[in-house]
């Protein structure tokens, strides 16, 4: 038997034994802050997936006419906002599918497992996610199985204290979950999880996007308290360089959308041109248009 294949094996059986502890004794181990996450992100798991149309996806499209519209508004509005900006950024299925073939892949707090079906789907030797959320768990097992992948393995777990054995995965992504986290915790572990040489892709919108900042203030229903009070910054950056190699990233100074990029553009532009200063053209368009859409739908939000 190769390394790699009792490295999954072994795997497989430490989750076999987190499994175990079951959700009501697991829920009983979590602080208040925990738990008002798991409800909140209970019921937003729970509603976004009502299959509305028989094709075994839920439709946020079709949800908004099974709830009320301030329902809507406050929970699921944000929904719209971000399936645009994902539609403009391709990089993160792009580096899944590069970093995840071969290796080890895990999904940070997966919720419903897309992140994990595409490093699947590109040949992971095992694709593993958890999250806080059973709701979460269900839905990806579901998705997994529907897809027909047999390399994906997902359980409940706290990313503060994800219970996974050191040094163990190859390639993790977190996508839009380190703002959730006690990063005083959840650094540490990923660090811990993460084999040497192995390497995350983190996407989070900062603290310095003003755009953001706004959006942030006119639906606060969308979020839990803690959520409203945390927002990744740049001392969260420096923060995370005493466990990991971070990247320099330099704003794009020039452009007039500067600050609602995230700090994402210079990494994109390395990928695209082998160059952090060297913007890519076509992306950044994508960018300018999308602004201008938000801009339009932030003005008919604050009239």
């Amino acid at each position: 038997m190769n390394r790699e294949n009792q490295e999954v094996i072994d795997l497989h059986k430490v989750i076999d034994d987190i499994d175990k502890i079951g959700d009501e004794n697991w829920k009983t181990s979590l602080n208040e802050r925990k738990k008002k996450e798991l409800e909140f992100h209970d019921r937003d798991r729970d509603l976004n997936h009502i299959d509305v149309d028989g094709d075994g996806v839920g439709d946020i499209d079709a949800l908004q006419d099974t709830v009320s519209g301030d329902t809507f508004e406050k929970f699921y509005g944000n929904r719209k906002y971000y399936s645009i900006n994902a539609r403009s950024v391709s990089y993160a299925n792009e580096w899944i599918k590069r970093e995840g073939n071969g290796n080890i892949f895990l999904d940070f707090a997966c919720g419903n497992g897309n992140n994990s079906r595409v490093a699947a789907e590109s040949g992971a030797l095992l694709s593993l996610g958890f999250d806080i959320s059973s709701v979460s768990i269900k839905n990806a097992r579901r998705l997994a199985k529907e897809e027909g992948l047999t390399n994906t393995r997902y359980f409940q777990a706290d990313a503060e204290d994800t219970k996974l054995p050191d040094s163990c995965i190859d390639r993790i992504v977190c996508s839009g979950m380190l703002h959730h986290l006690d990063l005083s915790y959840a650094l540490p572990e990923l660090r811990r999880i993460l084999k040497p040489g192995g390497k995350i892709l983190a996407i989070e919108a900062l603290d310095y996007n003003p755009l953001i900042k706004l959006y942030r203030m006119l639906t606060p229903d969308m979020r839990t308290e803690w959520e409203k009070a945390h927002i990744l910054d740049l001392k969260d950056v420096e923060f995370a360089k005493r466990f990991f190699n971070v990247e320099n990233i330099k704003n794009c100074d020039d452009c007039l959308i500067k600050y609602n990029c995230a700090g994402d553009c210079p990494l994109i532009n390395h990928e695209l041109t082998n160059d952090y200063f060297k913007p890519n053209k076509s992306r950044c368009k994508v960018r300018i248009e999308f602004n201008k859409d938000y801009f339009m739908y932030l003005a008919k939000k604050l009239k």
